[in-house]
């Protein structure tokens, strides 16, 4: 089954696409960018949370080509900050999409605080037909006093997962996988979808 990826980040492509062929699911998912040849539709995060995010952005990809959607929506939340970024995650210094302004921003507003937890959060949204469902995966841990790490995209420099001393930009790609909000998330989806491919 092919399924389109909302929205157009290809770290989300790959990341779900290792775990999904680790579930052994037949699915192969497609960015919507590449779906749409690299013309596609910009689809605006106006909503207030995650899981009204996910099902905007699935409606509206489902609209367009017809086929089976995932959409994502991650937010970093962080307790000194009143759950900030949050939903606002992508565009939390201004500029859409600016991950190192938005973590040098997390940093400096946390410079002085002595409370530095913080959990990722993602939402998961399946749209086929007549058919839908959302799954949620979260990770805890505690925001870094500074970046480290090259591997991994948005916030995971500055994000140690509980029970660990390296971010998630440190840690082996693999590892990762194994305990992420996305990946938590992605196992739920993948039971689901499991039942509805093969019923």
């Amino acid at each position: 089954m092919q399924i389109i990826l909302a929205p157009n980040n290809q770290h989300k492509v790959s990341e779900l696409s290792d775990i999904f062929a680790q579930l052994r699911l037949p699915i192969s998912l497609i960015s919507q960018k590449e779906w749409f040849n690299g013309n596609s539709p910009e689809i605006e995060e106006t909503c207030l949370t995650l899981e009204e995010n996910a099902i905007k952005k699935a409606r509206a990809m489902h609209a367009m080509p017809a086929k089976p959607v995932i959409a994502d929506d991650t937010g970093l939340e962080i307790t000194a900050l009143n759950n900030a970024p949050g939903v606002f995650r992508a565009r939390f210094a201004g500029e859409h999409g600016n991950d190192s302004a938005n973590r040098h921003k997390v940093l400096t507003l946390m410079h002085d605080n002595k409370d530095r937890t913080a959990r990722f959060r993602t939402i998961l949204y399946f749209l086929d037909e007549s058919v839908s469902f959302a799954c949620e995966g979260s990770c805890t841990g505690h925001i870094a006093l500074e970046e480290s790490g090259i591997h991994g995209f948005g916030y995971d420099a500055i994000f140690i997962p509980d029970g660990h001393i390296q971010t998630f930009a440190d840690i082996d790609s693999s590892i990762k996988q194994s305990m992420s909000h996305r990946a938590k998330a992605c196992i739920q989806l993948g039971e689901s979808l499991s039942r509805y491919i093969n019923p």
